[in-house]
């Protein structure tokens, strides 16, 4: 008999409490180090940003304090000029707000560099800030979704939901997107249902990155049976935060309206025969390759499924012209502010 038998359980079931400790410890104490880095990028930002604003240094005595750190502290590394001039623009683009601010330690400083650098208003360094934190983006993910132009996308077209979907589930509008970006399965232009269905399924993880964090995959050509005939719905994922199914269905041409009948069709039935009792209703969601505003708000405006319809996108978008739609956004929002004051 030997000893982890006497004992109860392999090595590994024995000890993992022990490993589930020290990995929570090296967690917490690479997030110390990163707080501290960043507070320390900070402190220096401000030291150089006020030296330049009382015009006691000029851009060259930036320069000099680099050479002068790389001199006397040879180990160390980050502070070249460029830096030093990027942890002044760090510290002046957050200065005067507390609350994006008490941000910024939660993300590492290639997060924040990238955030800075990209962003060009600071509604979009904020939104790209919450982002990065809530789905816990690595910086290639968080690089493609300044490619995608995410946040233009966000502002400018919001998702087109049913009134039911704003009312059972209000959360919903900030996780569900008008359009989903899957340039990464590289499909033809004349693609069929299949193509895209089987090319989700192939790339399932970066779907899944696409969608946001909390959605969990459940099946593919998920088996419903209603009056004895057997039904197959597209995709079926489970959305952590909402504590419901979501149902997506494939379209690869216009939206239709009577697509939305069958969607309807396919969420009674998973609220009636797959749903459990501690789950909220089920979420529906048309994905297709084009839609025509108007045909969409008419068809969503009598459904009473909680459901929306979106588009996807199989090329990267013309960002200067959501960047113009988006500068039109603005011009239009303050000028209503100004006559509603």
């Amino acid at each position: 008999m030997n000893a982890s038998s006497l004992t109860g359980g392999s090595d590994g079931e024995r000890f993992n409490e022990v490993l589930a400790l020290i990995h929570s410890s090296r967690h917490k104490a690479m997030q110390a180090v990163n707080t501290h880095l960043i507070e320390l990028y900070w402190q220096v930002g401000a030291h150089i940003s006020r030296k330049i604003e009382r015009a006691d240094w000029g851009d060259s005595v930036v320069g000099q304090l680099a050479e002068h750190l790389a001199k006397t502290q040879p180990g160390l590394r980050g502070f070249t000029r460029r830096n030093l001039f990027r942890m002044r623009q760090f510290y002046e683009a957050y200065r005067g707000d507390e609350k994006v601010s008490a941000l910024l330690t939660q993300l590492p400083w290639t997060h924040n560099l990238l955030i800075l650098t990209q962003s060009k208003f600071s509604q979009e360094r904020e939104f790209y800030l919450r982002m990065a934190i809530q789905q816990k983006w690595s910086t290639r993910e968080l690089e493609r979704q300044f490619k995608t132009a995410l946040f233009e996308r966000s502002v400018t077209d919001p998702a087109k939901t049913s009134a039911a979907l704003k009312q059972t589930h209000p959360a919903a509008l900030e996780i569900f997107r008008d359009s989903y970006m899957v340039e990464f399965l590289d499909l033809p232009s004349a693609h069929s249902e299949t193509d895209l269905h089987q090319g989700l399924l192939t790339r399932l993880k970066d779907f899944l990155i696409e969608l946001g964090r909390d959605f969990c995959f459940v099946g593919s050509e998920y088996p419903l049976q209603v009056g004895g005939r057997d039904f197959a719905l597209d995709l079926l994922f489970f959305h952590r935060g909402l504590n419901c199914l979501v149902a997506i269905e494939l379209k690869v041409g216009r939206f239709e309206p009577e697509y939305l009948g069958k969607l309807d069709f396919y969420l009674e039935a998973l609220d009636r025969n797959v749903r459990k009792p501690h789950e909220n209703p089920a979420i529906g969601v048309l994905l297709c390759a084009s839609k025509e505003d108007e045909v969409v708000e008419y068809a969503l405006n009598r459904s009473l499924s909680p459901a929306l319809i979106a588009q996807y996108q199989t090329c990267l978008p013309d960002k200067q012209l959501l960047q113009a739609k988006l500068h039109e956004f603005y011009a239009l929002d303050t000028a209503h502010t100004e006559n509603t004051d």
